[in-house]
Order: structure tokens, then C-alpha cells, then sequence
């Protein structure tokens, strides 16, 4: 039985997650139901609070219908001048019938208890590097060479202060549009690389801006930050055992999203190299978890995560 439910709500997870990954303009319409920041007006910022706003006009509204093989308005109008105008039937009221009978509509069970909405993507809030890289206070900006962008840093990486400007891009990397997610993702991979002993007292400060990340319950997002995470505990020395007082914090949506994996059979997966696949990114970062951090690593992660297996070989006594 508690099998059964565990490959229930591991499918569940598949569905929504692909049919996220699947729906064109899914970035649009996450802007019109308000679960993404929409951005500013223009590239100068906000139209004043008195400016009339033009008139959204329906795409097409403008466009006259002519059906297929009779002639267009403006011929119509010059040949049959005083005429009524041709009147057409509606799709479906035509004497060949409707192609297939409307289908019946699913009756919801007045008992039925309401979804709980775990795995549901929560409502993203603007972050504090897309209001630094608006105001200008980000030392960092998009060079366009070729084929790809690439970030370019206004000062020297190491004469940065990562006290102030590590938590403002980690805070960026819950962002989905661009320039912002790009700028945050890339800068703080960037900082990662070349931080060295900086980013040890900085842990404190980065871990508000990782549970928030989390708590979105958005796929792209999620992997994003699995993705930074490996970075940041592979930085430096003492980082992986830093993070262990956290865990209650960061492994509550690790063991929501542990069991997302796509089963496609025999199909090859040729988007395995993106690395978009949250229950083996999860696996990834688990095991280097428990490798750096310490004697405490593995039993605060079976803690919270009650499925994970120990990925270290447990070496028996030497007997004499």
C-alpha cells in the first residue's frame, strides 16, 4: 500500500513537471497569472503614474474573415454593390453533423477532500538582485560575442565584498527571466570559482536565500540551485560541514522532489546532458553532502530524509 502511494506521487511529480517543460510560452503565461515578477514598462523603467496607458488590442481583432474560394469585402462591395451580405452557418450546425459528440463533463464527488498542492509552484517574488541590477548597483553587465552571452564583471572578483554581494546573487537565482537569471546564475558561479577562504563566513547569510529558492516548488528553479549548491560545497574546505546545522532548512524539498525521475524505457534521452532531471541532481547533491561534510552528515540527512542510503562503503574491522 504505501508502495502504491510513493509511485503515485512520483507520478504525479512526472506529469506536472513535464507538461511544464512541454508548454510553449510557459514564461508568458506565468507572467499574466502573476507566479514571476512581469518586469518594468520599458528599458527606462516605470511609465509615470499619470501617462495613459494605449489600448490592448486582441491580435487579429482587425482582420475580416473571407471563407475559402468567395470573393474578399472589397470585391464583394464593388461587384455586388446593394446586396445583403453572404450569411454563414456556425461550426457544427451544418447538415453533415458534428464530427464527435461534446464530451461529458467530469462530476466532482461533493466529499471529495481537495489536493493538497505539495508539488504545486508556488508564487515567485521579486528578488533583491533584481532591484540592485535595476538601480545600478551591481557591478556587472552582458557582453554579446558571437553565438553567446557572457557576464562581465566592472571590478576584479577577488577585491569584491562577498559579505554584501554573494547573499544579493544567490537571492537572483530564483529568477526566470532574463537578464536577471543569467546575470545571477552565471555571477555567482563566478564568485564560487574564485571566492576561496571568502565564502566560508558568508554560509550564514546564503541560507535564507537557498530555502526561498526551494520553497518556489518550480522544476527549473530547483535544479538551479542543486547545481549551485555542488558548487558551493565543493568551493572550499570546512563548507560542506558548515551547512550540516542547516539541513532542517534546505532537505525538506530534497525529500519532496527525491523520486522525480523520468522513466522513458528504452528511449534515449538526449537532453540528459542539461542535467534537468531533479530526483538524479538530488542523488548528486546528497552524496557529496555526506562526503564533505563530516562524521555528522549522513545521520542529519537520514533524518530528514528517511529513503537516502549512505553512498560511503563502511569498511569492517581489522581483526587480528
Amino acid at each position: 500500500m504505501y508502495a502504491q502511494k510513493v509511485s503515485d506521487a512520483a507520478q504525479l511529480v512526472h506529469s506536472d513537471v513535464f507538461n511544464r517543460l512541454q508548454q510553449p510560452n510557459r514564461l508568458k503565461l506565468d507572467k499574466i497569472s502573476g507566479k514571476i515578477p512581469k518586469g518594468q514598462e520599458s528599458v527606462f523603467g516605470d511609465f509615470p503614474a499619470d501617462y495613459t496607458r494605449p489600448a490592448l488590442r486582441s491580435l487579429g481583432a482587425s482582420i475580416v474573415m473571407t471563407p475559402r474560394g468567395g470573393p474578399t469585402p472589397r470585391q464583394r462591395n464593388e461587384a455586388d454593390a446593394g446586396k445583403p451580405p453572404l450569411s454563414f452557418r456556425a461550426k457544427g450546425t451544418g447538415s453533415g453533423g458534428k464530427v464527435c459528440p461534446p464530451l461529458a463533463k467530469k462530476e466532482v464527488e461533493a466529499g471529495a477532500p481537495p489536493k493538497a498542492g505539495a508539488y504545486t509552484p508556488r508564487q515567485i517574488a521579486a528578488s533583491e538582485f533584481r532591484r540592485s541590477y535595476d538601480r545600478g548597483d551591481l557591478p556587472v553587465q552582458i557582453t554579446h560575442s558571437g553565438t553567446a552571452n557572457r557576464i562581465q564583471w566592472k571590478v576584479d572578483i577577488e577585491k569584491l565584498d562577498y559579505h554584501h554581494y554573494l547573499p544579493i546573487f544567490f537571492d537572483g537565482v530564483r529568477e526566470k527571466e532574463d537578464p536577471y537569471r543569467f546575470l545571477a546564475v552565471e555571477g555567482t558561479h563566478n564568485m564560487l570559482d574564485k571566492g576561496g577562504s571568502k565564502i566560508l563566513p558568508v554560509v550564514p547569510q546564503l541560507i535564507i536565500p537557498i530555502k526561498t529558492a526551494l520553497n518556489t516548488r518550480d522544476p527549473d528553479v530547483i535544479a538551479t540551485v542543486l547545481k549551485v549548491l555542488q558548487k558551493l560545497v565543493l568551493a572550499g574546505e570546512m563548507i560542506g560541514e558548515a551547512l550540516v546545522p542547516y539541513y532542517r532548512q534546505i532537505l525538506p524539498v530534497f525529500n519532496l522532489f527525491k523520486s522525480a525521475r523520468t522513466n522513458i524505457g528504452d528511449v534515449i534521452d538526449y537532453g540528459q546532458r542539461k542535467r534537468c532531471s531533479l530526483g538524479e541532481l538530488i542523488d548528486e547533491t546528497l552524496e557529496i553532502f555526506e562526503v564533505h561534510g563530516g562524521e555528522d552528515a549522513f545521520i542529519n540527512i537520514k533524518y530528514m530524509i528517511p529513503t537516502y542510503e549512505s553512498c560511503i562503503a563502511v569498511r569492517a574491522p581489522a581483526t587480528r
